[in-house]
């Protein structure tokens, strides 16, 4: 597959759709953007993103962050209007049918949208595959009646669909492109104003207030477990907002015994990358931090009603997305009641003081990066130019 950005494929006056319902969706959608229009630099770009998109000269119907509900209770309290943006767009699309339209992750929102263009003629993509190979695996068949093409981050996710009779194409992951091969900690360490000789460990206990709530007590549990074991190490959390850095200080204030930890706002990426072990919950902050090279030990809890429930469900050995990459146990992963303040404690230190496992981390790290690296933005412009080619 050739990645030639400089390619133009046509000059005609391509109209792509495209919805993006959540920040993550707007950076791709921009880098996506930049790509299409070297291949057709009349293109036109029309749909639901933010601002990332809209610098890029896309027409957003609606203000994206209508779209950005997070949590059950809070959808259903909006419901009405999701409904409505969700009407006016299918009108949009119906009356002035673009050449292909392209629903960017948000799969409750962007598939139900794909299905019904294609159910009209209009060629559909879905690029970020939902977690269908990991759970609720029976939506495969909603999304081959919705989708003439997935475009997946991972190369599991890719053999799912291929298994299923999907089309698909693996374009890699956008950090893997933005994240250097090389972590600089050194500079992340004097940035943040820390002491280069003395060890740090990243305290990541979620981005969402939920799981700061269930997971920040026990996160600081176990780092005064480490600190009872190694007083010499530098705790650092990064929080994603005002709000989450609020909440961090109230739980580092109600401690009975006082703690020495660095609370910084943002900046989370620059934090891990600082750091020599990293304690985190599940989540994207998993491929960061196995991007910048890190030694992680992952910590999750949920309500036991809701980890009963998943337990069941889940048709995947793992939840760390380096495990998962793998296929084996590169991080431990300690959760629900063996997430305990001496077990994490204790993975943290052995990953700490193991230099041999350490080294074996990175060269793993440094394999997985390689294979995610595939200029993402240009393989999924590629991959689209071919559907839209084929169809035209």
């Amino acid at each position: 597959m050739s990645c030639n950005e400089s390619k133009v494929i046509s000059h005609r006056r391509v109209t792509f759709g495209i919805v993006a319902g959540e920040a993550s969706g707007d950076i791709l959608g921009a880098g996506l953007i930049r790509s299409l229009r070297a291949r057709y630099p009349k293109a036109r770009f029309v749909g639901i993103g933010g601002d990332e998109m809209i610098a890029q000269g896309f027409h957003s119907l609606v203000p994206m962050e209508r779209l950005s509900v997070m949590g059950l209770v809070e959808v259903l309290g909006r419901l009405r209007e999701l409904f409505s943006i969700r009407d006016r767009l299918m009108d949009y699309f119906l009356t002035n049918p673009p050449d292909v339209v392209i629903g960017i992750d948000s799969p409750d929102f962007t598939l139900g949208v794909e299905r019904r263009c294609r159910d009209a003629g209009i060629p559909t993509v879905h690029y970020v595959s939902p977690s269908v190979w990991a759970w609720r695996q029976k939506r495969i068949f909603k999304i081959a009646k919705s989708v003439d093409l997935m475009l997946t981050l991972f190369p599991f996710e890719a053999r799912f669909y291929e298994e299923h009779q999907v089309p698909v194409a693996f374009v890699g992951h956008p950090l893997a492109d933005r994240i250097p091969m090389e972590t600089d900690t050194e500079g992340a360490r004097q940035a943040l104003g820390l002491d280069d000789s003395a060890p740090v460990l990243a305290i990541l206990p979620g981005s969402r207030g939920g799981e700061v709530a269930r997971l920040g007590d026990l996160f600081l549990s176990a780092a005064r477990w480490i600190q009872s074991q190694r007083s010499d190490v530098q705790l650092v959390i990064p929080c994603v907002n005002r709000e989450r850095e609020q909440q961090v200080r109230a739980l580092v204030d109600s401690l009975k015994v006082k703690l020495p930890v660095t609370v910084v706002r943002g900046r989370s990426r620059e934090v891990m990358a600082a750091a020599d072990v990293v304690l985190l919950a599940s989540g994207t902050a998993t491929l960061e931090a196995m991007l910048l090279k890190k030694p992680m030990v992952v910590g999750y809890r949920l309500s036991a009603l809701s980890y009963k429930l998943l337990s069941r469900l889940v048709k995947v050995p793992f939840v760390a997305l380096p495990n998962l990459l793998s296929g084996e146990a590169l991080v431990p992963e300690l959760l629900q009641d063996d997430a305990t303040p001496e077990a994490l404690g204790a993975a943290v230190l052995e990953r700490l003081e193991n230099d041999q496992e350490r080294e074996r981390l990175r060269m793993a790290f440094t394999d997985l990066h390689q294979q995610l690296r595939r200029t993402a933005d240009e393989r999924a412009a590629v991959a689209i130019s071919g559907l839209l080619e084929k169809v035209s």
